[in-house]
C-alpha cells in the first residue's frame, strides 16, 4: 500500500502546537502497525521561517511540495487575519483541483477563506477569532461552537486540540475506527470527541478534580453491553442526574445519551474491522440491541451501513 501523503503548509508566524498536532497524528504509527501517512512540511519559500514560541525552523520545501500532497495540513497562526500571498492562495486552489484533501487547525481557516475554498460552506475556527473570520469572510457560514467540520474534500477545526480531534477524524475516514484509536491511545488521549461536540465548557470555571468524569466514563466503557441508563451513570457517580447532565455538557460539550451512544458505534466499528461476527451479535455486545437499531444509528452516524465499512475496513 503506497503512503498516504500529509504535507503542512506554514506561514509565519508559524504556531508550533497548531503543527506538532498534524505531526503527531500523521507522522508517527500507532504501536505495532504499518506506516500509512508520509509527511513532510512546506512553506512559501524555504528557508529560515519564524514561529510565534520565538524560535525559527528551517524548512526545506517549497509550494512544490504541495503538488504531490494528498492532504495539505493548514496550521494555526498569528495573527489569524495576516496577508495570505497570491502564490500561497493558487498553490492551495491548485492542490484542492487537482484532489488534495485540504484541512485548517484553528486560524488556519483564515487561509482556507483567503483561497476561497469555504465560500458557501460551513466552518469554523477557534471560538476567540469566531467574531473577526465572520466579519472578514462574510461568505463563509461559520460556526463557532464545534469542534470541527468536515466536507470531505475541506475541513476546518477549532482551537488547540481540537486539531488533534480533526486529524484522528480523517485518519478514522481514511483507515478505519482501529488504526486511529491505536493513534489515540499512542498519544495518551481519551475516547474521540466529534465534531459536533463544543468547544468550550458551558461553565466558565473550571471543574475540580473530584468533578472528573474520567472514572465513571471508564466504568461505562467496559460495560458498553450491558443496559445503562441516566440513572445507572448518577448512581455511579453520586450525583443526582441533573448535575451529572450538567457536568458532561460542561467537560465534554454532550449529554451522557450522545456521549454513550458513540462509544457503542466506536466499539461496533472497530469489531465489524476486525472480526467476522454478524451483525446482530456486534450489536449485542456493544448495547445496540440489535442489527435493525445498529443499521439504523450507523446510517444517521456515518452515512453508510455496517455492511459497506466491513468491506472497506476489514481487518479480517
Amino acid at each position: 500500500m503506497s503512503l498516504h501523503r500529509v504535507v503542512a503548509l506554514l506561514t509565519p508566524p508559524q504556531s508550533p502546537f497548531e503543527l506538532a498536532c498534524s505531526f503527531e497524528v500523521f507522522g508517527i504509527a500507532p504501536p505495532d502497525a504499518p506506516p500509512r501517512y508520509e509527511f513532510r512540511v512546506c512553506a512559501e519559500r524555504p528557508g529560515l521561517l519564524a514561529t510565534g514560541a520565538g524560535y525559527t525552523m528551517l524548512i526545506d520545501e517549497g509550494l512544490s511540495a504541495l503538488r504531490e500532497a494528498d492532504t495539505v495540513v493548514v496550521p494555526g497562526r498569528q495573527p489569524p487575519d495576516a496577508p495570505v500571498s497570491p502564490d500561497v492562495v493558487a498553490a492551495l486552489r491548485a492542490a484542492h483541483r487537482r484532489g488534495a484533501r485540504i484541512a485548517a487547525i484553528c486560524t488556519g481557516a483564515f487561509v482556507l477563506a483567503r483561497a476561497g475554498l469555504l465560500d458557501g460552506r460551513r466552518a469554523t475556527t477557534h471560538w476567540r477569532s469566531a467574531a473577526r473570520f465572520a466579519a472578514s469572510f462574510p461568505e463563509v457560514h461559520v460556526d463557532p461552537e464545534v469542534l470541527f467540520v468536515d466536507h470531505g474534500d475541506v475541513a476546518t477545526s477549532a482551537g488547540t486540540g481540537a486539531g488533534v480531534d480533526l486529524c484522528l477524524h480523517l485518519v478514522r475516514s481514511d483507515h478505519g475506527a482501529a488504526y486511529a484509536a491505536g493513534i489515540a491511545r499512542r498519544m495518551v488521549l481519551p475516547p474521540h470527541r466529534e465534531g459536533s461536540q463544543l468547544q468550550y465548557a458551558a461553565q466558565p470555571a473550571p471543574a475540580r478534580t473530584d468533578d472528573s468524569l474520567a472514572p465513571l466514563l471508564e466504568w461505562a466503557t467496559s460495560r458498553l453491553g450491558t443496559r445503562l441508563t441516566l440513572d445507572h451513570f448518577a448512581d455511579r457517580a453520586g450525583l443526582s442526574s441533573r448535575t451529572l447532565a450538567r457536568r458532561f455538557a460542561e467537560q465534554l460539550g454532550t449529554s451522557p445519551g450522545q456521549w454513550l451512544l458513540g462509544q457503542r458505534l466506536d466499539a461496533a466499528r472497530i469489531l465489524l474491522e476486525q472480526t467476522d461476527l454478524p451483525v446482530e451479535a456486534i450489536a449485542s455486545q456493544v448495547g445496540l440491541a440489535s442489527a435493525v437499531n445498529l443499521r439504523r444509528r450507523f446510517r444517521t452516524q456515518f452515512g453508510t451501513t455496517p455492511g459497506a465499512y466491513r468491506r472497506t475496513f476489514s481487518e479480517t
